[in-house]
């Protein structure tokens, strides 16, 4: 079975419930639940360290992320889908109660998040809904922040321009490959790269829009936002090749076993490097 788990057959709902049921009272070990613990106050103060804010130039997703922790405190809702964030939330996010985390995973749905923002507004209209898209999955779909506006379904979107396919540039990369036409600065043709005013295009669909030059600006905005009545959207330039490394995680992207590249002969000792010690079953 997947991952070495043990497979269920049963109606979800019902088997949920019996499982429920079996499992009243029990408790774990007061050792794995110590160890869980100093586990977990560890993870916080790493999570910190990459959150905390700096004032570097295009600062990391993780350091956007701790803004927005920081300026609207954790009673909000936040929603997103592809791209490098996914990983980051899932790391860094501090969510306070269940329903307030989503994120969708399965299939890194780019121009989810949009649409997604709103019906998780019209499920849960008291909460703030913070939507988090990269500018990557923002030009895949967009004009629901027109839909958005008209229904009045408010949603403050932070939006990260790392001009281009930051999570998959930096895939090509670390595989061995020669980047090409996933950062705009990395094309093909040379040419003059697109520079896009997406503050300009958010308020053209109805929205409030205000770019943000700083971590502290975010904030700043954020708080602002979360005042109006109408969905604001807040970008903010980034770092295409920063990305949270603590947690142990392993990317299984098969490279090439065959190549006159170095770097890719490079890329495929690491791989092998990094198989021999993947569990069997994972």
């Amino acid at each position: 079975s997947k991952r070495r788990a043990m497979p269920l057959v049963c109606d979800a709902r019902v088997g949920l419930a019996e499982l429920a049921a079996a499992l009243e009272g029990w408790r774990a070990p007061p050792p794995w639940t110590a160890d869980a613990k100093a586990q977990r106050t560890a993870w916080i103060e790493t999570a910190a360290r990459y959150t905390a804010a700096s004032n570097v130039e295009r600062p990391s997703d993780a350091q956007v992320i701790g803004a927005v922790q920081r300026a609207l405190g954790r009673d909000i809702a936040i929603l997103c889908a592809a791209g490098g964030l996914p990983g980051e939330l899932h790391k860094l996010w501090q969510a306070a109660a269940p329903g307030t985390y989503h994120l969708e995973y399965g299939f890194s749905c780019m121009g989810y998040e949009i649409a997604g923002g709103i019906g998780l507004k019209l499920a849960d209209p008291t909460r703030e809904v913070v939507v988090m898209v990269g500018d990557g999955s923002y030009m895949m779909a967009n004009s629901e922040l027109a839909t958005s506006v008209m229904l009045g379904t408010k949603l403050i979107v932070v939006l990260l321009d790392n001009r281009g396919f930051g999570c998959i540039n930096r895939l090509q990369h670390t595989t061995g490959g020669e980047r090409f036409n996933n950062l705009y600065e990395f094309n093909t043709r040379q040419e003059r790269q697109p520079e896009i005013d997406f503050a300009a295009h958010a308020r053209a669909l109805g929205a409030e829009a205000r770019k943000a030059s700083s971590l502290a600006e975010l904030e700043e905005a954020l708080a602002a936002a979360r005042k109006s009545d109408r969905t604001t959207v807040i970008v903010i330039d980034t770092d295409p090749m920063a990305s949270t490394g603590a947690g142990g995680h392993w990317w299984d992207v098969a490279v090439s076993e065959v190549s006159q590249r170095p770097e890719v002969v490079e890329a495929r000792r690491a791989y092998e490097a990094a198989l021999a010690g993947q569990r069997a079953g994972d």
